[in-house]
């Protein structure tokens, strides 16, 4: 009994702990995309070439954070843990996305903008 107990708890943390990096790199995903706009919307851009500068550089945080998860509590990554771990980073990142396309809908009237 106490061995599935500890491996629920294992489970629970690694989830917990893919999905605050999920939402760290969802987080500053959408501030590069917020900055990305406002040099779009002032004319600084230059080149097509620019879409979404510092893209890799990101994308390389992500993959520190990961492994800095795994070298911080390498016994997350036994077994199935290692799944538990790629499912929050899903769900974290996923998170932010939903969180923008509700904002997307709301602001083109798709959807209600909920008021209390």
């Amino acid at each position: 009994m106490e061995t599935h107990l500890l491996e629920l708890l294992r489970s629970v943390l690694a989830l917990l702990l893919g999905a605050l990096v999920g939402l760290g790199f969802g987080l500053l995903q959408r501030a590069a995309q917020r900055r990305h706009e406002q040099l779009q919307a002032g004319g600084k851009l230059n080149s097509g070439w620019s879409l979404m500068p510092g893209s890799a550089s990101r994308v390389a945080y992500l993959l520190v954070a990961l492994a800095l998860v795994q070298l911080v509590s390498p016994a997350l990554f036994a077994g199935a843990g290692a799944w538990w771990v790629s499912a929050g980073v899903v769900l974290g990142y996923g998170a932010v996305l939903f969180r923008q396309l509700q904002q997307r809908r709301a602001d083109l009237g798709l959807i209600p903008i909920r008021t209390k």
